[in-house]
């Protein structure tokens, strides 16, 4: 009887786990993996861009690392370089995907997933918080699958009580 009522005890804990696999959850995101170059137009004028993505802490968390570099422009004649690390995790309680975006001008942004559309071709993330920022600035971050090897990226912003603007808009191309 003992065995019995363990056993019952532990069958919801195995359903559990087995439906909220890492490999499932995770699934949408590989596409990502990867060394990808980009090319970059928005405020900071035109740019290459460095990038990549990988699984870290036994699959947890997905980590990616970015540097951007901005030719020189009138309003900006040395150029720009942008540097960021973001880390993709999934909340479990809410059932929905975060980044935690580090900017190299101080920033730290928190990003929910809004929208996964048209069968994981489009990532829609908006700002739940920024650190170091203007206060009621919001942003959003969306990813759009081209096919298996380029997506665009867009980053706006919205200033309170206004729409959001393209900031940056991105092309990337997964390197071979």
């Amino acid at each position: 009887m003992k065995k019995i009522l363990f056993a019952l005890l532990l069958l919801p804990l195995s359903l559990f786990s087995q439906g909220n696999s890492l490999v499932s959850v995770w699934e949408p995101f590989d596409y990502f993996v990867g060394n990808w170059d980009g090319h970059e137009t928005g405020r900071a004028g035109i740019g290459k861009g460095d990038r990549s993505y990988q699984f870290i802490m036994d699959g947890h968390f997905l980590f990616m690392k970015n540097i951007s570099r901005f030719e020189p422009q009138e309003k900006n004649p040395d150029g720009e370089t942008h540097e960021d690390w973001t880390i993709f995790s999934f909340d479990e309680a809410r059932q929905k995907f975060i980044i935690r975006q580090f900017n190299i001008e101080g920033f730290i942004n928190r990003f929910v997933l809004d929208s996964l559309v048209n069968r994981n071709n489009t990532f829609i993330f908006t700002s739940e918080s920024s650190e170091n920022a203007p206060p009621g600035l919001r942003a959003r971050l969306s990813y759009y699958i081209q096919d298996q090897d380029e997506f665009r990226e867009t980053f706006e912003l919205a200033m309170p009580g206004k729409d959001f603007v393209l900031f940056l808009e991105n092309f990337w191309k997964r390197r071979k």
